[in-house]
């Protein structure tokens, strides 16, 4: 056989197995961050569970056979990632109570840097919330509807712009965590707090705050009453209205 004809023999193998086998990159990473991923999976999968404290830096280093300092910068990465905070005991961490935070924040920064502009952000969070409501309603998630419930409680024409707006947020997020879904929930933090500043300067921009503030919480009442109800739709297509109702002016 000609040396051409085995080239092209060869060539095709390869392509052959190329398409059977998908190759990944060969990745040499510093030993700190391959011990970080692997106690991140750990956290994130919920062995290791909120609230509960890591084996020392002595311990981690001999699990790992590695020298405590890459343990240390492994920890450091986690806690700036927020997944883990500082225990009372010195050597040693505990796994963050709470890691949504961390997740709204990120999700807060890739917004702004990206520039998302605010139409864009009030579609998806019209999306979010009538997805949610609908959920929140089949379930009817006792203990979040009664937040909901407190927060409209509080909701008065005469109380000042800044409460009322902080009100309106925990009304939503409430809402939005009766369905049940963390996912939605983490978002909606995080968009409420991309459009934080827009929220409070259009309410202040109104020729008649009162009349804005009443209006906006007999919406809410509405809105939490078609969830109670089990009212899924209705719910969802009142608090898209709500929503636009409030942007459009």
């Amino acid at each position: 056989m000609a040396s051409g004809a085995h080239s092209n023999l060869g060539l095709t193998i390869c392509q052959a197995y190329n398409r059977t086998m998908a190759f990944k990159e060969i990745v040499r990473s510093p030993v700190y961050l391959q011990i970080a991923e692997q106690l991140r999976e750990a956290i994130l999968a919920g062995t290791l569970a909120p609230g509960e404290e890591l084996p020392t830096e002595r311990e981690l280093s001999d699990t790992f056979a590695v020298s405590r300092a890459s343990v240390r910068e492994a920890l450091r990465s986690l806690q700036a990632q927020g997944l883990v905070a500082k225990s009372g005991a010195p050597g040693r961490a505990v796994v963050a109570g709470e890691v949504a935070v961390p997740a709204g924040e990120a999700l807060v920064n890739l917004l702004r840097l990206n520039q998302v502009e605010l139409r864009d952000l009030v579609d998806f969070r019209c999306v979010l919330e009538s997805a949610a409501l609908e959920l929140a309603a089949s379930r009817k998630d006792s203990a979040r509807l009664a937040e909901a419930r407190e927060a409209l409680a509080e909701m008065s024409p005469e109380m000042t712009i800044e409460a009322f707006d902080e009100a309106d947020i925990r009304f939503h997020v409430a809402l939005v965590r009766a369905s049940g879904n963390e996912a939605m929930h983490v978002v909606m933090l995080a968009l409420r707090r991309a459009v934080a500043r827009h929220l409070l300067e259009a309410l202040r921009a109104e020729p008649d705050p009162r009349a804005t503030l009443r209006r906006l919480t007999k919406e809410h009442a509405g809105i939490l009453k078609a969830v109670e109800l089990g009212q899924g739709g209705p719910a969802g297509k009142l608090v898209v209205r709500h929503i636009r109702g409030f942007y459009s002016g």
